[in-house]
């Protein structure tokens, strides 16, 4: 309770910083939609050569002009770092922590992560450069930022992907207050866009009232879908599945007939994470399957008496597992899962060899453009098979696995983010007609948000949905073009190339299969995001020893070497290790 009345406060603090002060654009619409030709009259004398440190040595005659020419300079600079898209009269630059992406994020040959279509826009509207002097691969981006954090060597601007490292930054008194610099910087959309989440968003990135870390918003990305290969399914001459047992049979069907294997190979069934599931919902997980018991492990839910429980301990989880277990024992399920590490999941794929998996409405970007690539006869078709199993309002979200945005501490600049963050995901994509065709191209390309100098995304709540239901009116001719907005009309452009079938790439086919055929099987299948549900105080963090007792005990039933009657001996077990007091807690802090 304690909690939410500090995010109560904290959100009516900032509703009277945004009417009082305003939010440092300009508020007619009119106005704003001159912005560019604004910009470029107001900061063609600006110089960019020297970097916010640098001196310029021109001389002036005149003592009046020299006085002049300061007050405009320091006018200049007060406007910069006080509104969202004012432009530094010369160039400021920051180190960056940077996770980057595989294959170079897919970026367009010759372009790096200092030098792409973002860091080129930024520099023209915003007049800031990024140095990426920390750069990780993002299965070791966590343990390199705590590295960072415990060594104090933070660059200037950082993104942090877990709590833990937050709280350590926090408590540590090692990132700047963001609270006044959002309420000046931050664009009246970006806003917007944060609000349709509700408080507790940003609320997630405030302490004691103060806003230290600017959260990602995160997209509601839906349930994972069953990619098929349908290639396959057509060699075989067998219909796509309409249910979730249909699904398995043509999985199994797969296996009997060797798809995909090799001589001397054995085929691959389904493949899976050896986590099972993930409170992200990333590719690969079985985590539609139990959600087809109503089940959710590793989360907290309320049970059918109100009271809050583990979800790994319910006995829906047991009925899932025994579920799994069947399917591993007619051998749908892959039967090396369990020794399978994640890049080799998505070798299996990428190479041709597996032919089924979970992964969420993003999956033709990756990993299926590379398999398309190599395999242009290759193709793959999503089923949202759980539609009927939609999750209830009993499940607790937390923002454990969030992407947080911070600021060193003593930099000089820490409104840059807000500033980057409203031109990226405002004034390119809804204002500037003419000049964003660059960096809106990229999602045309495919090109990986790890691109971006800050690795997060913004946008509302529904975003996902709202794109494909704007291009496929555009497409039935019920919507006119011109009314997309730059986004939509990249992915749209792609979209109908791919439908043309002339000189399609596998970034087209990706463009379609991920905007209209899975997204559109959750809008045809009246998907509806919930309203989440998150937890006070704590995170319901569960200890490492016993989420480590956990997976080990669902890997030991579903392989068949317990007997599910094992199941009550594990719970037994996680309860006897003082998880009871946690369970407690939770339930205290959320009464």
């Amino acid at each position: 309770m304690k909690n939410k009345k500090r995010i109560l406060a904290f959100w009516l603090a900032f509703s009277m910083a945004f009417s009082l002060a305003g939010c440092g654009v300009e508020n007619s619409e009119n106005e704003k939609s001159k912005h560019w030709e604004k910009l470029k009259a107001e900061n063609a004398e600006s110089s960019d050569t020297e970097g916010i440190t640098g001196n310029t040595n021109s001389t002036v005659s005149d003592t009046t002009s020299d006085d002049n020419g300061k007050a405009d300079s320091d006018n200049s600079w007060e406007k910069a770092s006080t509104t969202a898209y004012g432009k530094y009269p010369e160039l400021v630059t920051y180190t960056l922590g940077q996770l980057n992406g595989a294959n170079n994020s897919n970026l367009p040959e010759g372009n790096t992560y200092e030098d792409n279509a973002y860091t080129r826009y930024l520099k023209e509207i915003l007049n800031v450069q990024n140095q990426s002097i920390y750069m990780e691969r993002e299965d070791r981006y966590n343990d390199y930022v705590n590295v960072l954090v415990n060594d104090h060597t933070l660059p200037d601007v950082l993104v942090v992907c877990d709590r833990e490292t937050l709280y350590n930054l926090v408590e540590n008194d090692l990132i700047e207050d963001l609270t006044e610099v959002y309420a000046n910087c931050t664009s009246p959309r970006i806003k917007a866009m944060y609000n349709s989440y509700g408080s507790q968003l940003l609320g997630a990135g405030t302490f004691d009232g103060k806003l230290m870390a600017l959260p990602e918003a995160v997209i509601d990305h839906g349930p994972c879908l069953l990619w098929l290969r349908k290639d396959w399914m057509e060699q075989l001459g067998l219909e796509e599945p309409e249910s979730f047992e249909e699904a398995m049979d043509i999985i199994q069907a797969f296996q009997e007939n060797r798809m995909g294997a090799e001589e001397g190979e054995e085929p691959v069934g389904l493949v899976c994470d050896t986590n099972l599931v993930s409170v992200t919902s990333q590719n690969y997980s079985v985590e539609p399957v139990f959600e087809k018991f109503y089940a959710y492990p590793r989360r907290w839910i309320k049970d059918e008496n109100g009271e809050i429980v583990y979800g790994s301990l319910t006995k829906e989880t047991k009925s899932a597992l025994a579920y799994l277990r069947e399917l591993y024992k007619r051998g749908i399920l892959d039967q090396n899962f369990a020794l399978r590490a994640q890049n080799n999941l998505r070798d299996l794929v990428v190479e041709g060899k597996c032919g089924a998996f979970f992964g969420l409405w993003w999956t033709p970007n990756n990993p299926l453009m590379d398999e398309i690539e190599n395999d242009p006869e290759a193709d793959w078709e999503p089923y949202y098979l759980t539609a009927d199993y939609q999750e209830k309002n009993n499940v607790y979200t937390s923002f454990s696995d969030n992407k947080y945005v911070v600021v060193r501490k003593g930099y000089e600049h820490p409104e840059i983010i807000m500033k980057i963050v409203s031109v990226l995901f405002d004034y390119s994509r809804f204002e500037d007609k003419e000049n964003a065709d660059e960096i809106n191209s990229y999602f045309g390309l495919n090109v990986d948000p790890t691109a971006r100098p800050l690795v997060i995304n913004v946008d509302y709540n529904e975003a996902i949905y709202n794109v494909t239901k704007d291009i496929r009116r555009v497409i039935a001719g019920t919507q006119k073009e011109s009314n997309l907005s730059a986004l939509e009309k990249s992915y749209y452009s792609a979209c109908i190339k791919y439908l043309s079938g002339e000189d399609v790439t596998a970034e087209d086919w990706a463009a379609y299969k991920s905007r209209i055929s899975a997204v559109g099987v959750l809008v045809d299948g009246n998907y509806k995001p919930l309203q989440r549900q998150y937890l006070e105080e704590s995170d319901g963090e569960v200890p490492n020893i016993l989420a480590s007792l956990e997976k080990n005990a669902f890997i030991q039933l579903i392989m068949g070497e317990q007997l599910m009657d094992y199941f009550d001996t594990f719970v037994q077990e996680w309860y006897a290790q003082g998880r009871q007091e946690l369970t407690e807690k939770i339930r205290e802090e959320n009464s």
